[in-house]
């Protein structure tokens, strides 16, 4: 009999553990909806599976728990950030900060793939402690879950931008996207997810092999190589024409991208910075995002301000892009894009 890990294992994986432990297969099939689909955290919320049943797989394959340590709302009420403590045998268990934002259209989920970040971004809070451990399809999955369990009513969009870089966890973020959109399970529709990187040009091209309609973000936050390679250790990997390629590939293969842009005063939000971004992306099906960068205490950045950032979207938009900038949410708290961090962590690192 091998080891399982039920929360993040597929609906084959755990037919074939009961199979390997003498069960019918149409308790897989109950055990996969009650945690995907019920939100259970425990064998003995699943009353539909004998008491003997629920006690042995509490044995043998116990689900790793997940608890909620610490609820903060944002002063118009519109943002909830949630720490939870992860529990995995076998792993360090871990923090992560995980956050709930409403709008007038109805709710999403912001869900981290790491405890920490290795991808060292100047301008954001994930990466100060360096990367604790990957998170498993199951613990990020667990983070909706326990959010839809908060207020006793279903999320209908989820943005993998929480701690850490999707990419860097690729697996783990298929694995999480897969259990998410499975009908038998939570049942989201992937055009409701959106995936966030920094730019891993390799995972870019791998993604867009799979098919999937999620709509992939990515963190440009420049117009070229000089300005990119001082705010984003990676573009010293992959250069700005080696991403925008992928970028571009991606769009032709699978659908719209989206390119992420923190306006920092003085640093990437001048005319030429607009004009030459424009030019750049020119012929690409994306949507341009800019974003006032947000207050990391350790960083010495200013955001942009709105009339500055106004003039740099008429410009994009002149130029034939479509752009929106981000409504401000949750920075009160420190809940707003970048603001994520491990606030509480074990004493070991992987960084």
């Amino acid at each position: 009999m091998e080891n399982i890990d039920m929360r993040g294992a597929t609906l084959d994986d755990i037919r074939h553990f009961m199979q390997g432990i003498g069960e019918k297969p149409f308790r897989a099939e109950q055990v996969f909806s009650w945690i995907h689909a019920k939100f259970a955290n425990s064998y003995d919320e699943m009353t539909n599976l004998p008491v003997a049943l629920r006690k042995r797989l509490a044995e043998i394959a116990p689900i790793a728990p997940i608890e909620l340590i610490r609820t903060q709302k944002s002063a118009d009420g519109a943002t909830r950030k949630c720490l939870l403590k992860l529990y995995n045998s076998g792993i360090m268990d871990v923090y992560v900060e995980t956050v709930l934002m409403t709008y007038r259209h109805g709710t999403s989920v912001c869900v981290s793939t790491q405890a920490g970040c290795r991808m060292g971004c100047d301008f954001c809070a994930s990466g100060l402690t360096g990367l604790q451990r990957n998170l498993t399809a199951g613990e990020i999955a667990a983070q909706y879950y326990v959010l839809c369990r908060e207020i006793n009513s279903r999320i209908g969009n989820i943005v993998v931008m929480g701690s850490g870089e999707p990419l860097d966890n690729y697996d783990n973020t298929l694995g999480f996207i897969q259990l998410i959109g499975h009908p038998k399970g939570a049942n989201i529709g992937l055009r409701h997810i959106t995936v966030s990187t920094c730019g891993i040009v390799p995972k870019i091209y791998d993604l867009a092999k799979e098919n999937l309609p999620i709509t992939l973000a990515v963190s440009l936050n420049a117009p070229n190589d000089q300005i990119r390679r001082r705010l984003m250790p990676i573009a010293r990997k992959y250069d700005y024409d080696a991403l925008i390629a992928a970028c571009r590939a991606y769009a032709e293969k699978s659908r719209r991208i989206s390119f992420e842009y923190i306006m920092i005063d003085g640093v990437n939000d001048s005319e030429g910075n607009a004009k030459e971004l424009a030019k750049r992306l020119d012929g690409i099906n994306c949507h341009i995002n800019l974003i006032a960068a947000n207050k990391v205490p350790e960083k010495g950045y200013n955001r942009s301000n709105a009339t500055t950032i106004m003039a740099f979207a008429n410009i994009l938009e002149k130029s034939g892009h479509r752009v929106t900038i981000r409504k401000e949410m949750g920075s009160d708290i420190s809940a707003a894009c970048g603001q994520l961090r491990n606030e509480l962590r074990n004493d070991h690192s992987l960084s």
